[in-house]
C-alpha cells in the first residue's frame, strides 16, 4: 500500500464519517456515528478502513468472504456476530457454513480496537464495517454502515442449518426465506447478486448441473453450451477440490458490479439458483433492469444496509465480546 493511495482515501473516509455523524442518521437504536468520540480520540472506523484496506491489496478475494461472513450471520439469530462462536455446535458446523472465511481479518480488527478501547466496539459491528470497506475497495458505492449491534451469546449449527438457503433452492421459497428476515423479492435479487459477483464457487456445489441433472444423466439445459464446457474441464465428474469464479464475466471476478446479472442473463450461472432468478417470473424482470441499468450501483448499497437491520441486538442486550469467538 502506498502512501500516495492510502492518503487520500483516508482523508475522503475522514470528511464522509464526520458528515455522517453531524447529519445524526438512525435505524431504531443504530446510528451512523454510533462510535463518534467513543474510543479516544481514535476513528473506530478508520481503524477498521485500514487493516480491511490492507488484506485487500493483499487478497482480493476478501471482499466474497466478508459478503458471505456478513450474510451468513445476519440470517442466524440477526447480525449478532453468533458466527463468529466457536463450540462444537456452534454454526461454524452448519454445512453451509464450511466454506465461511476470513475470521482472522475480523479478529486483528477486534485486537487492535481492544487495544485502544477495550469493551467497546461489538463483533457483529466489526463485521458490518469490515464488509462495506471490502465492498467500497472491490469497485462498490460507498455506503452508510449504522452501528451500535450487540453480540449474541447463543450460536446453534442447527438453526443455521435452517435458516440459509441452499444452492438448489426454488425461487419461491429463497424468497419466503428474506421475507421472514424483513427483506424484499428486490433486496433477495440484489443481495444474491452481490454476493456472487465476487469470489469463488467449489465444483462439488455445482458437479450435478454439469453431468447429472436433477438425475437425467444430461448436463442442465439452462446452462450456455460455452460455459458449460468451460466448467466441464474445470470441475471433472469424479470431483476435485477445483473451484471457478462465481461472475462468469471475464475482467469482472473480482469487482462489485452489475456484471453477475449480465452473465445470467447469458444463461452463464454457475449455481441453479442464480440462474433460476434470471427465469422465475418472481425475479426475471429484476434481473433484467438491474442488467440493463445502472441501478444495482445505487440500490446495492441500500439492501446491504436492510441486510445489517436484521434481528440487531442493542442497547442493554446481549454484550459487548472481549473476544469475538467467546462470549465474556
Amino acid at each position: 500500500m502506498t502512501k500516495a493511495r492510502v492518503s487520500p482515501c483516508s482523508w475522503m473516509f475522514a470528511i464522509v464519517i464526520l458528515c455522517m455523524t453531524l447529519f445524526g442518521q438512525s435505524y431504531a437504536q443504530l446510528k451512523v456515528g454510533f462510535y463518534f468520540n467513543k474510543c479516544g480520540t481514535n476513528n473506530v472506523e478508520q481503524v477498521i478502513f485500514d487493516i480491511v484496506t490492507a488484506a485487500f491489496q493483499n487478497d482480493r478475494t476478501i471482499v466474497a468472504a466478508l459478503l458471505r461472513m456478513h450474510f451468513h450471520d445476519c440470517f442466524v439469530r440477526g447480525c449478532d456476530a453468533s458466527l463468529l462462536l466457536d463450540g462444537s455446535t456452534s454454526e461454524k458446523n452448519a454445512g453451509a457454513n464450511a466454506s465461511v472465511r476470513g475470521f482472522e481479518l475480523i479478529d486483528a480488527c477486534k485486537a487492535r480496537l481492544e487495544q485502544l478501547c477495550p469493551g467497546t466496539v461489538s463483533c457483529a459491528d466489526i463485521i458490518a464495517i469490515a464488509t462495506r470497506v471490502a465492498v467500497f475497495q472491490a469497485g462498490g458505492r460507498w455506503y452508510n454502515v449504522e452501528t451500535g449491534r450487540r453480540d449474541g451469546t447463543i450460536s446453534n449449527v442447527i438453526e443455521a442449518q435452517n435458516n440459509l438457503p441452499g444452492p438448489t433452492v426454488p425461487v419461491a421459497n429463497a424468497i419466503t426465506l428474506f421475507n421472514s428476515k424483513g427483506l424484499n423479492v428486490t433486496d433477495f435479487v440484489l443481495l444474491l447478486g452481490g454476493g456472487h459477483t465476487v469470489g469463488v464457487i467449489h465444483c462439488n456445489f455445482f458437479l450435478d448441473r454439469l453431468y447429472n441433472f436433477q438425475n437425467t444423466g444430461r448436463p442442465d439445459p439452462s446452462m450456455n453450451t460455452t460455459t458449460l464446457t468451460f466448467l466441464q474441464s474445470q470441475c471433472p465428474p469424479q470431483g476435485s477440490s477445483n473451484f471457478v469464479f462465481a461472475d462468469q464475466t471475464r475482467g469482472s471476478e473480482f469487482r462489485v458490479d452489475k456484471a453477475f446479472y449480465d452473465a445470467i442473463r447469458q444463461r452463464k450461472g454457475v449455481l441453479q439458483l442464480d440462474q433460476r432468478i434470471a427465469q422465475d417470473t418472481l425475479t426475471a424482470s429484476t434481473v433484467n433492469r438491474l442488467s440493463l441499468t445502472g441501478d444495482f450501483t445505487f440500490q446495492f448499497h441500500a439492501a446491504m444496509i436492510k441486510l445489517g437491520r436484521v434481528g440487531v441486538l442493542t442497547g442493554s442486550q446481549g454484550q459487548i465480546r472481549r473476544n469475538c469467538h467467546r462470549v465474556n
